[in-house]
């Protein structure tokens, strides 16, 4: 049966959700937060996430981003919010689809499906990294050295992340400034440089032979590092 995680925090609106996808003959897994709804992705690995974007702790802008790092599976946003700047937030961000409360079951019901149909063949990125003595899991935001916790800042662990979503690809520096920063931040390239130069030491990489951010001059940068468990 296909399964689907509802984050939601208010619990007789997870109720009815759930019985009506309960009646859509779908496998329902429930998840009051954001921190709670990772853990959940990373550890049952939904089919489709029906996500609220006011959540307790993390938001729900925040949570999508960091499932983005080690999940495809479909996102529906659910909001009270029916704006065009928190919709085109919540697609940058992630989201697949933007459903506005109130709205009728049928619909988030066939809008469920036609997601399922698309992703059918999705290929899910493992929500942890072993490389040699460096540990990544990005459920619990945690990077390890010999396993002991290394200290990034907030910045420092937003690049990662973008780095480790985006396995293999080559990243501009536009690219990357806008995903870290934001699009206002505009072309602070030196910004840029000093938070890859901290990362980069913190990660025990070196620029000039690196193992897991290779420099692609006068292009961007790329993430080459490769998970010990992975098949090669």
């Amino acid at each position: 049966m296909t399964s689907v995680l509802l984050v939601e925090d208010d619990a007789p609106l997870r109720r009815a959700l759930r019985a009506s996808l309960q009646t859509g003959r779908f496998s329902v897994l429930e998840a009051p937060s954001g921190e709670d709804a990772l853990t959940v992705v990373a550890s049952k690995r939904p089919d489709l996430v029906i996500l609220d974007l006011n959540l307790p702790g993390i938001d729900g802008l925040e949570t999508l981003r960091h499932l983005r790092v080690f999940s495809s599976a479909p996102v529906i946003v659910l909001t009270v919010r029916d704006d065009l700047r928190n919709k085109l937030s919540a697609l940058d961000a992630g989201a697949d689809d933007y459903l506005v409360k109130p709205f009728e079951p049928e619909e988030l019901l066939a809008r469920a499906r036609a997601h399922l149909r698309r992703s059918a063949a999705a290929e899910e990125r493992s929500a942890t990294m072993a490389i040699g003595s460096l540990g990544v899991d990005m459920v619990r935001r945690e990077v390890t050295w010999d396993g002991e916790r290394v200290s990034l800042t907030p910045t420092e662990q937003r690049l990662l992340e973008v780095f480790v979503a985006n396995r293999g690809r080559l990243l501009s520096r536009e690219e990357l400034l806008e995903q870290v920063w934001g699009p206002e931040r505009g072309a602070d390239h030196v910004r840029l440089r000093v938070t890859l130069v901290s990362l980069r030491r913190k990660l025990h990489d070196d620029a000039a032979n690196p193992r897991l951010i290779f420099t692609e001059p006068g292009l961007g940068y790329r993430w080459i590092g490769e998970d010990d468990g992975e098949d090669s």
